[in-house]
């Protein structure tokens, strides 16, 4: 299974400073202007601090959720006024 974080309410995704601290460490992130959203949402030590941490991962304006897909599925995060869903990339044209 793949797993991928994203935001359940209306805000957006973010970490608080607690879980960001914690990803840094993690990942061996050493430089100050690194900032939460330059994170792949299924970067595996972003579903570890988001498991650790529940509720305390969670930023200002954010509700963090994992949600589990198959292996092998191609993904995009999709968004309505920050509230995000996992979607199955897919063709489409206009």
């Amino acid at each position: 299974m793949t797993y991928i974080v994203i935001n359940k309410c209306y805000g957006g995704f973010g970490l608080s400073e607690i879980a960001l601290s914690e990803y840094k460490r993690l990942a061996n992130i050493t430089e100050d202007s690194f900032y939460d959203g330059a994170i792949e949402r299924d970067d595996e030590n972003l579903i570890a601090v988001v498991e650790k941490f529940e509720d305390r991962a969670w930023g200002t304006h954010a509700e963090l959720s994992i949600v589990e897909i198959p292996d092998g599925v191609e993904w995009q995060i999709d968004e309505y006024d920050g509230i995000e869903w996992v979607a199955e990339k897919h063709r489409t044209w206009s």
